[in-house]
């Protein structure tokens, strides 16, 4: 009775230590994430153009194109 009895809390104890283990390694994945997520919230102003910014961006380079464009039909000598 005694021999089972060290088996299981020998068992037990393996258990619990696999446990451990895989505990930490998620904890580490984790935190290895959000300093990822945090990288990338810092290079990606500088790294990319927001929407907005490009919207604005290409309507004055389309009124631009339209400007050359009627110009470029008002010339005199078609």
């Amino acid at each position: 009775m005694e021999q089972y009895k060290s088996l299981i809390e020998m068992g037990l104890w393996v258990i619990v230590a696999t446990m451990g283990w895989f505990m930490r390694e998620l904890w580490a994945a984790v935190k290895a994430l959000k300093e990822d997520i945090r990288a990338i919230e810092r290079d990606l102003p500088s790294n990319y153009v927001r929407r907005d910014d490009y919207k604005t961006d290409m309507k004055e380079i389309k009124d631009m194109l339209g400007k050359i464009f009627d110009r470029l039909e008002n010339k005199a000598d078609k």
